[in-house]
């Protein structure tokens, strides 16, 4: 290998080792996305922020709505 020619068994070896190298980053991506998108897990990791959101937004909400039926037929 004097010449920087590798054999045609260490290209074969090369390319068994990085198919090995990509399914394993693949498996990795795979686990990573599936933790990011885990809305179920993001929920009850923030449940006490997420009730108080609800919480606040149905306060405004039901306040907008009265204030709005207060207006209409207040007349």
């Amino acid at each position: 290998m004097a010449s920087g020619r590798r054999t045609p068994e260490e290209i074969r070896a090369s390319v068994r080792a990085n198919r090995a190298d990509l399914g394993l980053a693949v498996e990795r991506l795979r686990d990573e996305v599936t933790e990011a998108t885990d809305w179920r897990k993001r929920l009850l990791e923030s449940h006490r922020e997420v009730v108080a959101g609800a919480a606040g937004l149905g306060f405004v909400l039901g306040g907008g709505i009265g204030g709005l039926v207060d207006l209409v037929f207040r007349r």
